[in-house]
């Protein structure tokens, strides 16, 4: 696998007008190890942060009673981006998050691209200083947001940005506005617009929050063939092994090798890569694959990019490259189940999982191979 670009996050400048955390900018930038970046399914989230993020929905209603299409999945695609849901932070029972989480301060002297001064509004209550404003906790709120939303979740009769459930919940309220419905796309789109003015920052939310509904979603496996059947359950089966550099045949796990081009080793990871994960599953209905991706593409009746990802079927190959058109540049291989999903080995640092079939850059095709 070769690098290709994927999200990144960097932070901050002033906000625009009432959004809601300082202005987080998501640019295209070279990563290494594939292109789909880090997390995608429930996996992916502190055990606590998913627990803080589905609470929130539930008491969304009591504050904002005609607020509909509210998910999990709009939470955490707001929390990937703003705090990458807290990981590194220690996360207590209550949902207190620990060390507290502070943005850049926005004095307008260009860190970040700020380049206006927002001037204190806490007394450094929430953001620890009265020299200006940060945004604060895991959904970044910046002191004065957090003044006119700001709900206690836990019964503790406080409202802090830095506890899990309080911060998610006032995330939530924000973006159901005055009765969103956040079902439609338009709206969804309107209210992370909202909450940071940036084009690329709610192009780059909405890419989060596909990859979280697809995972939640799971893959409807009605009327498909026993074979078919076999090879995604055999594929689904691993969901939770760890990615590993050069791992995984058609007899299951193993350990990687060394290294990625971006220097990870899989020696001491057993586990899978995209194309050991695919050899594994078809090898349950006796076809035996090519190691690598770009080979597996010259396996069965090949579906060209041109016509789209609804040209897939389930047990599909879907491929993705450097170039596509050039399958000699192939760099990934997942295995399409339904209704946009795949079962994908990513890349290192993640697990075997579900995603969203373009939650990942290239798109060259497919094959059918049952």
């Amino acid at each position: 696998m070769v690098a290709l670009l994927m999200f990144a996050a960097v932070c901050c400048a002033a906000p625009v007008g009432n959004a809601i955390s300082a202005y987080v900018a998501l640019q295209r930038g070279a990563q290494d190890d594939g292109g789909i970046a880090e997390g995608g399914s429930a996996a992916d989230i502190p055990p606590r942060m998913l627990t803080a993020y589905k609470k929130a929905v539930q008491q969304v209603g009591t504050y904002v009673p005609r607020c509909q299409g509210m998910r999990w999945p709009i939470l955490a695609g707001i929390a990937k981006v703003e705090s990458n849901h807290a990981i590194g932070r220690s996360i207590a029972a209550g949902g207190d998050i620990r060390p507290k989480i502070y943005g850049v301060l926005l004095g307008g002297l260009g860190v970040g691209g700020n380049t206006t001064a927002v001037p204190d509004t806490d007394g450094g209550r929430w953001d620890g200083t009265a020299n200006g404003e940060r945004a604060v906790g895991p959904f970044q709120f910046l002191p004065s947001t957090w003044k006119s939303i700001g709900k206690d979740a836990g019964g503790d009769k406080i409202a802090d940005p830095h506890n899990a459930d309080d911060a998610a919940l006032g995330a939530a309220i924000y973006l159901c506005g005055g009765g969103r419905n956040l079902a439609q796309r338009a709206q969804l789109k309107a209210a992370i617009w909202q909450y940071n003015h940036s084009s690329a920052y709610v192009a780059g939310v909405l890419g989060w929050i596909d990859q979280y509904t697809a995972a939640a979603e799971g893959p409807d496996l009605k009327n498909v063939s026993e074979k078919v059947r076999t090879v995604i359950e055999a594929a689904l089966s691993q969901r939770g092994v760890p990615y590993s550099w050069g791992a995984g045949n058609a007899s299951g796990t193993s350990y990687g090798i060394c290294c990625s081009p971006g220097g990870k080793s899989g020696t001491s990871i057993k586990g899978f890569d995209c194309s050991g994960l695919t050899q594994y599953a078809y090898a349950k209905v006796g076809i035996r694959l090519p190691r690598v991706a770009a080979r597996q593409a010259g396996v069965g009746q090949r579906i060209p990019a041109g016509q789209g990802t609804g040209a897939l079927q389930p047990g599909d190959l879907v491929f993705y490259a450097t170039a596509p058109g050039h399958d000699s540049t192939i760099y990934h291989v997942g295995i399409y189940v339904s209704g946009g999903q795949m079962v994908n080995a990513a890349r290192p640092g993640t697990v075997v999982r579900l995603d969203a079939v373009n939650a990942m850059s290239g798109y060259a095709g497919g094959a059918r191979l049952l």
